[in-house]
């Protein structure tokens, strides 16, 4: 027995040289080991942290989320040093390898530590907190849910969860609909026939964003508003503007499908037509009835002005009948070139 204790202890004096100072297994196993202690102890005030807030409703979830984060980071860089001094590496010979690792950064490692630098950024700025609802310039659009060392975690409307660069939220634009304040302004357009009183749109679309349960307030400065906003091509444009409330915030495509379909059920009530696209085509006759004899007569045209395009139209649709008869033609205008 004593035998093997003695193999196991000349087995961890086994080692190598590493810029002049000797790493033994021994000591790289108890870096290790210190190591995922201090992982372990940062799982454990992670857990604490999210209990702690499930329990007490009155603390900010995002100021709880700033402290976690920088705590574990803290714990992590503590571990790193400790874990080295344990390797018997001591910092004072860390120059070669803080060298190397600066070349690392100014190549490979650059986004990395850019987006490294930009989540801290983030957590001290307190312009994007976990919980908020972002739309980012490229499109994306849904919940914080965690910001992490090199991508922030947004949940999009239809759980899709999506990594985002903590970069992008530094220096790209980003709209945070949840910042200032929860409530926030819309406009539903929709159109109706000319002719329609005003009055009667007015009254059926106050209806439709009285019956949607999103609606801020309906009297006030935030009541919901008719708007007349142009004059389309075949329709009259209004818009309905109403404030929502806090749990419609983050939903904004399906507020916008709610108050359409209030808005059709209240026009239909009412019997508001809601128009489509649509042209008048009025054709006059350039050619007369035929007469008995089977011959279309061309209109005739005694004054020197006119329309040139329409006798030559003419012209030709005479051409076409006399054919198709066995007659010859009527005779060209001389006034007309084609």
């Amino acid at each position: 027995m004593k035998q093997g204790v003695e193999q196991i202890g000349d087995w961890l004096d086994l080692g190598f040289k590493f810029g002049g100072v000797n790493v033994t297994i021994g000591s790289v196993l108890g870096a290790v080991l210190l190591f995922a202690v201090f992982l372990f102890v940062a799982a454990m005030f992670k857990r604490l942290f999210h209990r702690y807030a499930q329990r007490n409703d009155h603390v900010n979830p995002s100021t709880l989320y700033t402290v976690e984060r920088l705590l574990h980071y803290l714990l992590l860089g503590i571990g790193v040093l400790w874990a080295l001094s344990v390797a018997g590496i001591p910092m004072a010979r860390m120059t070669l390898f803080a060298g190397a690792l600066g070349v690392g950064l100014g190549f490979g490692l650059q986004a990395i530590f850019n987006n490294f630098v930009s989540g801290l950024i983030l957590l001290f700025d307190r312009s994007l907190k976990v919980g908020d609802f972002v739309e980012l310039a490229s499109g994306v659009h849904g919940h914080v849910r965690e910001i992490g060392i090199r991508a922030t975690l947004i949940s999009t409307n239809d759980d899709i969860d999506i990594l985002v660069p903590n970069s992008e939220f530094v220096t790209g634009r980003v709209v945070n609909w949840t910042l200032r304040e929860v409530a926030r302004r819309q406009k539903i357009p929709f159109g109706v026939a000319y002719g329609t009183d005003k009055e009667l749109v007015k009254k059926a679309a106050l209806e439709a964003a009285a019956n949607v349960p999103f609606t801020l307030s309906l009297d006030g400065p935030r009541a919901p508003q008719v708007w007349l906003a142009g004059f389309g091509d075949s329709s009259l444009d209004f818009q309905l503007v109403v404030w929502l409330n806090a749990d419609a915030t983050r939903r904004v495509g399906a507020v916008t499908a709610a108050y359409n379909w209030a808005l059709h059920t209240a026009l239909e009530k009412y019997d508001i037509e809601i128009p489509f696209p649509q042209r008048d085509l009025h054709v006059r006759s350039w050619v007369r009835p035929a007469r008995d004899d089977g011959q279309a007569a061309v209109v005739e045209t005694s004054a020197p002005g006119g329309n040139d395009a329409v006798r030559d139209v003419e012209r030709d649709i005479a051409e076409v009948s006399a054919s198709r008869s066995g007659t010859p033609s009527p005779a060209k205008d001389p006034g007309v070139t084609r």
